[in-house]
């Protein structure tokens, strides 16, 4: 499973650099091939978006809010990973508007929108065009954010049923949902092929001056995950799990390489589980709920560079958005990151997501796959460190009550 991953990886950069080379030698004419592939690529990722949306939500809202999922426990985690999530995402926001990476970029997207659909409108009407007349229409007429508020709302009353119906219910979208995952796989095999033809194509257009804004996002993430992991999660951690930082990234340094070699929380779970409960205190009560629910739900690295992917994709396009247009794509991004962190290419996915929500075109999501496998493996530790920060909080307040 290993390997086949990492073939992936060399797939999509080899998709990425032979675009490079053929896009500079061809020119215009490999427009031929390269737009083909691009559409190829673009329409299974959209086939896909909105039944891995549904089942992947529904699945698991059924999962937090059911046995052991309910009462304070349950509430005291919830709040946690929302607001890690968003003071995740607030960071990369002040960065990407501070340093703005994709202004004034040279990229020649074949795409140029005239304005970006969810974020022009104003935010009394997104709350309320938030509620699907009509879930089915919303599903046709790929509203992503209508899709995602029903499927929170089925999801919560599926919990509500009697339990045999509960069980039918839940073991039928947890089905669903591994099809849906096996589907998405596939799709993603497609990527190097997408990869090649929109990169050849923003080559053969403008040369290599798209590549320059490319690095100084790619700086951007970092710099936003850093300041996550290093300041935000450990002040965190020292005041409200009342424990050293230092002590629990020694006793965490294990699972967090293995999340940076892996990408995947759920790998590093038994890892994690062990650090936190023999390291840092953590009672075995609140790590055995927390920790299996954060690689669920909890994307704090992933939610950041989602975030700042998407406003550096409407700086390319030439849209200066303001906070409050802005702070939409961050509810967004909090929305859409549920039940998202079990999926392939969890950031790929979540990006088309968002894109979709927003209404910027998908051909963006290319430019950034350049970089997404290395930022892959960064913001995963990132996703481990939070949930594991998280069982340490959860447990001292757990302990006070």
């Amino acid at each position: 499973m290993r390997s086949k991953k990492h073939l992936l990886t060399y797939l999509i950069f080899a998709g990425f650099f032979l675009g490079i080379l053929f896009g500079w030698l061809v020119g215009e004419p490999i427009m031929v091939v390269a737009e083909p592939m691009k559409e190829l690529f673009l329409r299974l990722l959209k086939m896909a978006i909105l039944p891995l949306v549904i089942t992947s939500i529904i699945s698991a809202v059924i999962q937090v809010g059911s046995g052991k999922g309910l009462g304070r426990i349950s509430l005291r985690t919830f709040i946690y990973y929302i607001s890690t999530s968003v003071l995740a995402i607030l960071t990369g926001q002040i960065l990407v508007n501070i340093f703005q990476p994709g202004k004034g970029a040279v990229i020649g997207l074949s795409e140029q929108p005239e304005g970006i659909g969810v974020v022009d409108q104003g935010f009394g009407e997104l709350l309320l065009n938030l509620i699907p007349e009509n879930p089915f229409a919303a599903m046709a007429n790929g509203d992503v954010l209508p899709v995602i508020f029903f499927s929170l709302l089925f999801g919560f009353f599926v919990t509500r049923l009697k339990t045999d119906q509960a069980s039918l219910m839940g073991n039928f979208f947890r089905a669903a949902f591994e099809a849906m995952m096996k589907l998405t796989s596939f799709v993603i095999w497609t990527a190097p092929i997408g990869v090649f033809g929109i990169i050849a194509g923003i080559v053969a257009k403008t040369g290599f001056d798209a590549f320059a804004s490319l690095g100084k996002f790619f700086l951007v993430v970092m710099a936003g995950l850093s300041i996550h992991f290093f300041i935000t999660l450990p002040l965190i951690l020292k005041y409200m799990g009342k424990l050293s930082p230092v002590k629990h990234y020694r006793g965490m340094l294990s699972a967090l390489m293995t999340a940076f070699s892996t990408c995947s929380t759920i790998v590093t779970l038994p890892l994690t589980m062990k650090a936190v409960t023999e390291v840092s205190g953590a009672s075995k009560k609140a790590a055995g709920f927390v920790l299996p629910i954060g690689a669920t739900i909890n994307m704090d690295g992933t939610a950041l560079y989602e975030c700042v992917a998407t406003i550096f994709i409407a700086q390319v396009y030439g849209f200066d958005l303001g906070m409050a247009q802005q702070g939409i794509i961050v509810i967004t991004a909090v929305l859409a990151s549920i039940g998202a962190a079990s999926i392939p290419m969890s950031g790929l996915v979540m990006l088309t997501i968002i894109l979709n929500a927003v209404g910027l075109p998908l051909e963006g999501v290319a430019m950034i796959l350049a970089v997404d496998r290395i930022l892959d493996m960064f913001r995963t530790t990132v996703n481990v460190f939070s949930d594991s920060v998280g069982a340490v909080v959860i447990s001292r307040l757990e302990e006070k009550t």
